[in-house]
């Protein structure tokens, strides 16, 4: 049953993305599960979830509905169903976040869920160029009312970023120049994670994997950008054989119903 929420503030994050805020909570919902949000003439579409209390969504415009909700405005209504899907748990006490592109949403909202747990927590973000790093600045944020806003602890008046965070880009116009694994390798050897978690495009997932069992290390990944009806019905967000294959998926693992986040010891 799709509930009704009320767009209270939008804030651009870049040139194609926006932030939505809403007017209450979506209760029970964890860092890497998404909702499916409803409008009416135009559809539905999933999104993962940014911040939980209120309800915060990251949209990028990169089609018919996404576009649609970029033109929405402060005090229009939305429509979502949820929380669906499994997200990330927290293992340790150490954490290391790898987001690329716009999968850096859950991130955030994973992060402040462990520094108010009193974790320690470090950040690699990636994306092509500086215009398409997103959310950098609230990763070391001690702005109470913005992570109020992600976490729902009201009672905050101020708490600590987390302790490090990496930006690397493909042309180098932000932070160091080359692949955001070269970051996460760094990190590493820095300082030995409990446990990875990150979310984005499906070449950095692949990649991560590949380095978490190198190192052995226990790793949680979101494949969000497969999910599709968020039903489990139509098969579409099946990984294909060789990413399968690649980072240990076992076949008929669908993302939207078991997913999106796979843990791996």
């Amino acid at each position: 049953m799709h509930e009704t929420f009320t767009i209270t503030q939008i804030r651009t994050e870049n040139y194609r993305t926006k932030t939505f805020v809403f007017d209450k909570p979506f209760s029970g919902a964890q860092p890497g599960q998404y909702v499916m949000a409803w409008l009416p003439d135009v559809g539905e579409k999933p999104f993962s979830i940014a911040g939980a209390d209120p309800l915060r969504l990251m949209v990028v415009a990169v089609g018919p509905f996404s576009e649609a909700l970029h033109r929405l405005d402060v005090g229009d209504r939305v429509w979502a169903r949820g929380p669906l899907g499994q997200g990330f748990a927290l293992e340790g006490r150490h954490h290391l976040l790898v987001g690329g592109g716009y999968g850096v949403a859950p991130l955030l909202f994973l992060a402040r869920k462990a520094v108010a747990a009193g974790h320690t927590v470090d950040v690699c973000i990636g994306a092509r160029t500086a215009a398409d790093v997103l959310l950098a600045e609230a990763f070391v944020s001690t702005d109470s009312t913005d992570f109020n806003g992600f976490v729902g602890e009201k009672s905050v008046k101020s708490v600590p970023s987390v302790e490090k965070l990496s930006i690397t880009t493909e042309d180098g116009s932000l932070g160091g120049r080359g692949l955001v694994t070269q970051a996460v390798e760094a990190a590493i050897h820095a300082r030995r994670p409990d446990c990875v978690y990150a979310c984005g495009p499906t070449p950095l997932l692949v990649a991560l994997a590949r380095l978490c069992r190198e190192h052995t290390l226990p790793h949680q990944l979101s494949w969000e950008a497969h999910m599709r009806c968020g039903m489990g019905l139509c098969g579409d967000c099946e990984l294909d054989a060789v990413t399968r294959q690649v980072a240990g998926i076992p076949a008929g693992w669908l993302v939207c119903k078991d997913g999106p986040v796979l843990r791996f010891a």
